[in-house]
């Protein structure tokens, strides 16, 4: 059986390394980008090899990026994921609101959030068309409410992002390739705010989400049992949106 291929954005951590292990332990081929070097402990075979160092934050080298992915590849692509997501904090850890965030940084989230999916899927989009892939946006609960933690320029990238999600899905499904997103909520990883647990005390499942969980999601998207969905933002939060 052919192998299939996957480009995974914001790898290095979270929900992005539990993609990895989610889509290798399916026998995929993951490519994975992130702005830090291969870390030699990660377990999955050709893991550096199949690593590229990329800074989103920087419209030139995304671009410049996309033609080492397709060197990378055999032609097809099956599943993209854009899951990085940066979130700056202010001077105390402290939410950075429309009133405090300076141009540059609204700039820079966009950049990686929001501008990269863009670039990205447009730059491989023969691949996808070719294996009638797949690509999944990861957005965010903080995209369509005002978060305590997520400052506003991430939390309105990520609403950018599902609405991208929605117009991609348009374009790209004359070629085949499906386009959905899911909405991670409160999700145990190293980037949590001091603070949470009370929101997880409010939340009906009452317990925060394991990025194991939210790699599920990703892959049922990425796989042949959501091959009629498209266009879709799965909330992936423990009811958090109800």
């Amino acid at each position: 059986m052919e192998q299939k291929t996957l480009v995974l954005t914001g790898a290095s951590r979270g929900i992005g390394h539990a993609t990895v292990k989610r889509f290798s332990a399916e026998g995929w081929r993951v490519l994975t980008c992130s702005r830090h070097p291969f870390d030699h402990r990660c377990p999955w075979p050709g893991g550096e090899e199949n690593h590229i160092e990329i800074d989103l934050a920087d419209p030139n080298k995304t671009i410049a990026a996309i033609e080492v992915i397709r060197n990378k590849l055999n032609g097809k692509l099956h599943a993209l994921v854009n899951n990085a997501g940066i979130s700056p904090k202010g001077p105390d850890g402290g939410r950075l609101n429309t009133l405090d965030t300076d141009l540059r940084t609204w700039g820079h989230v966009f950049h990686v959030n929001f501008f990269a999916s863009v670039v990205l899927a447009r730059g491989l989009r023969e691949e996808l068309a070719t294996a009638k892939g797949a690509v999944v946006n990861v957005t965010s609960i903080a995209g369509s409410r005002v978060h305590p933690f997520a400052g506003a320029a991430y939390a309105t990238s990520k609403a950018a992002l599902a609405a991208l999600t929605r117009e991609m899905a348009h374009d790209f499904g004359p070629m085949g390739v499906r386009v959905n997103a899911i909405a991670p909520g409160e999700v145990e990883t190293a980037i949590l705010s001091p603070g949470t647990d009370k929101i997880v005390e409010k939340l009906p499942m009452q317990r925060l989400g394991q990025p194991s969980e939210v790699a599920d999601a990703i892959f049922f998207l990425c796989s042949d049992q959501a091959s009629y969905i498209s266009g879709t933002e799965i909330e992936v939060n423990g009811a958090q949106h109800v």
